[in-house]
């Protein structure tokens, strides 16, 4: 099994931002901006023997939106990624490996900038969803943690996906999908992007290697829908057909062994949908064994 490179030193930044996600119902706002603490609780910082490198607190969420307003949320989204940028720029500098502890999906814009002012590099997407919808496959947008590898790679809104003049900030042919298993999803990204489905997720390390080949580098996207709902359910939009903890510790474990992984970032998971903790320590769990593998 592949194992972590020795002297890689893991800094863990809090990232909690809601922004991208609609009201789960009238009056509430998303619970994943809460996912830091609790795997801050569940000992991960401590168990990665990580550098704290704090949080970088996210503008207020605002839950009014109609159709044809463009992204929710959109400026405070632009305004975050920016200032996240600057923080994984300052940790890579620094010699520190960033570890991002989300909230949703629409962090992947900080890390995606960063790593667009440093050269060419590419995108490992391990995710249920291809977070692919843009105007050009779906009749409308709205929240960017369901249409992030669009922003990423170009699609949608100017103020989103052309932050300092850099669009795309990660090329087509440098994006790999990774457990997609929504196939309705898999359609959207209308085979522009390299894909590699839950039933398929064996080859995931390989094929990845693959498309990184020749980059100056590469980032991880977690979210923890990833997840089958058998081993761990609290996620705005649980999938059936999903991974084990051993599959997930694994095709982590072979994504960070290989060139070029240059940071983290695990999004998602709902505190409020985990009244008792038990999946925190889950997700934490599976964190800490692909990271200290």
């Amino acid at each position: 099994m592949s194992t972590i490179t020795p002297d890689r030193k893991y800094a863990v930044l809090d990232a909690p931002s809601n922004l991208g996600l609609r009201p789960p119902a009238p009056d509430t706002v998303p619970g994943c901006y809460k996912a830091p603490w609790a795997l801050r609780e569940a000992g991960l910082v401590e168990r990665l023997g990580a550098r704290d490198a704090g949080s970088l607190v996210p503008p207020r969420y605002v839950a009014t939106w109609k159709p044809g307003d463009g992204v929710r949320n959109g400026p405070a989204i632009a305004a975050y990624a920016r200032r996240l940028a600057e923080r994984v720029t300052e940790l890579r500098a620094a010699g520190d490996f960033p570890v991002l502890l989300g909230g949703d999906c629409s962090i992947l814009l900080g890390p995606a900038l960063a790593l667009r002012k440093q050269g060419r590099f590419g995108l490992a997407y391990l995710d249920a969803h291809s977070d692919f919808r843009h105007l050009g496959n779906s009749p409308h947008v709205g929240s960017a943690a369901g249409e992030d590898v669009a922003l990423a790679t170009g699609r949608g809104d100017g103020y989103l996906v052309d932050i300092d003049g850099l669009k795309p900030y990660v090329k087509d042919e440098d994006v790999i999908l990774l457990g997609v298993r929504d196939e309705e999803d898999l359609g959207d990204h209308d085979g522009v992007l390299t894909h590699v489905t839950s039933a398929e997720i064996g080859r995931a390390v390989e094929a990845t290697e693959k498309v990184m080949a020749g980059l100056d580098g590469f980032w991880i996207h977690m979210d923890a829908d990833i997840l089958d709902p058998s081993v761990l359910s609290a996620v705005d939009s649980p999938t059936p057909g999903g991974l084990d903890r051993a599959q997930a510790v694994e095709v982590l474990r072979g994504l960070l062994a290989l060139p070029g992984a240059a940071g983290i970032e695990v999004t998602i998971y709902d505190p409020d949908l985990d009244e008792d903790g038990s999946q925190a320590a889950v997700l934490a769990d599976i964190i800490v064994a692909a990271l200290t593998g």
